[in-house]
């Protein structure tokens, strides 16, 4: 585990199938620290919602946000190095979970929480969707990928490094490890 690291948390971020579980899980089991899987925050009716191909709106995501943010404050403030796999794709979510560190000052992109994106082509994301549906391992369907897509909003201040979510998952844990 980083030393450099203690007390902070570090967001995967990316639509659904970028591959946030499992990179997160990967680095949380590299650094000896948690994982927190946005996913399983969700309500029940978030699930469904997305199930039967409806987007949720910001009605719906602030409160789940709101519950990340508590999470990962939880493990800050006890000193604890924490991964959170989150699409945080909007920079108003990503203001909700900087705000886990109690000294961050809004808007100041100055956090002990920090952003990684897992990037990779519509073609591509969209292929993961369909297995993943084919097998029934996620409520998303592929069908609500475009709406994803489309609320990307990074701002080049914020300064998040993205990661090609095609290489190998070794491939970009080693190379997160390494910003």
């Amino acid at each position: 585990m980083p030393s450099n690291l203690k007390g902070k948390a570090v967001v995967i971020m990316g639509v659904s199938g970028s591959g946030k579980s499992t990179i997160g899980q990967m680095l949380a089991k590299a650094w000896d620290c948690d994982f927190i899987d946005a996913d399983d925050f969700h309500p029940q009716l978030n699930k469904e919602k997305m199930g039967r191909g409806i987007p949720l709106s910001d009605e719906d995501r602030i409160p789940w946000l709101e519950m990340l943010r508590d999470a990962v404050k939880e493990r800050l403030v006890c000193g604890k190095i924490v991964i959170l796999g989150c699409s945080s794709l909007r920079k108003q979510y990503r203001e909700i979970l900087r705000a886990a560190d109690p000294d961050y000052e809004s808007g100041s992109y100055v956090s002990a929480v920090k952003f990684v994106m897992l990037n990779a082509g519509a073609k591509v994301i969209a292929a993961r969707l369909e297995k993943r549906a084919a097998e029934g391992k996620h409520f998303m369907p592929p069908t609500l990928l475009q709406s994803q897509l489309d609320l990307i909003q990074v701002d080049e201040s914020e300064e998040i490094p993205k990661v090609d979510a095609t290489l190998t998952p070794e491939a970009i844990v080693d190379a997160i490890q390494s910003i």
